[in-house]
């Protein structure tokens, strides 16, 4: 039995994006196990929790200063579901970061595209290196979402046309836009996550400021979440000294 190809007419539009912590060894202890063995040698879990003043301080103090390296010693893999043009930003980042996502030589891509919804400024006013985003019109979004629309329906539609026609998928896959869904698995530790959101995320508390594209900051906002709720004295010591990476 053979899978029925999809009609070229029907697309799905998407304006979200998806972020979900699939496993993860990654607690404030691992942080605390790492740096205490610098001056105490090997501790137990336990040994550890006993004094969390303690522990929270040390945490701040190994931030404040920037000693890095015990942050690094837990993992977290998210799965990811995000426009093309979100990925190609991603793997800027590549020290601390595995990633491996779906191909387009080895399946048929699916017809999942992203539009922009109302919340998500149209407009850049300004000189590069000094601009800001503003709302766009009614008719400007109207357009936006009617353009793009159109045009993912006639790029998915001649994409369908060369597979049937028996080109490869890897060649076909050349007309589709940076607007198609993607998917992704994407590791790091905490380390490597702090610089991510250090650069891809507007916040309150960063002492250095960071102009992020919405879509990338759409996924960075989902996994801080995770993260949050997973180290919360990590997370808390990130925001208390300017959400920068040690």
């Amino acid at each position: 039995m053979t899978d029925t190809p999809p009609d070229d007419s029907k697309i799905e539009l998407r304006s979200d994006v998806t972020v979900e912590l699939v496993k993860n060894s990654a607690t404030d202890s691992d942080v605390l196990f790492a740096a205490r063995v610098s001056t105490v040698g090997e501790q137990s879990l336990a040994e550890l929790d006993k004094d969390p003043e303690r522990s929270k301080g040390l945490i701040n103090y190994l931030m404040r200063d920037r000693h890095g390296s015990p942050f690094e010693h837990n993992s977290m893999t998210f799965f990811i579901s995000a426009p093309i043009f979100v990925f190609r930003e991603f793997m800027r980042h590549r020290v601390g970061w595995s990633y491996n996502e779906e191909s387009g030589r080895y399946r048929e891509l699916q017809p999942v595209f992203y539009v922009p919804d109302t919340s998500r400024k149209l407009v850049q006013q300004g000189r590069p290196g000094k601009y800001v985003f503003v709302e766009g019109s009614p008719e400007q979004y109207e357009l936006v979402g009617g353009a793009m629309e159109d045009s993912y329906r006639q790029a998915y539609a001649t994409y369908r046309r060369m597979l049937d026609a028996g080109v490869a998928r890897e060649v076909a896959r050349a007309v589709l836009p940076v607007g198609l869904y993607s998917s992704m698995y994407a590791t790091c530790n905490a380390r490597s996550l702090m610089h991510f959101l250090g650069l891809r995320t507007q916040h309150e508390l960063a002492k250095v400021p960071s102009f992020p594209q919405r879509e990338i900051e759409m996924v960075g906002e989902k996994m801080e979440a995770e993260w949050a709720r997973l180290m919360p004295l990590t997370h808390a010591a990130f925001n208390a000294n300017g959400r920068v990476a040690p």
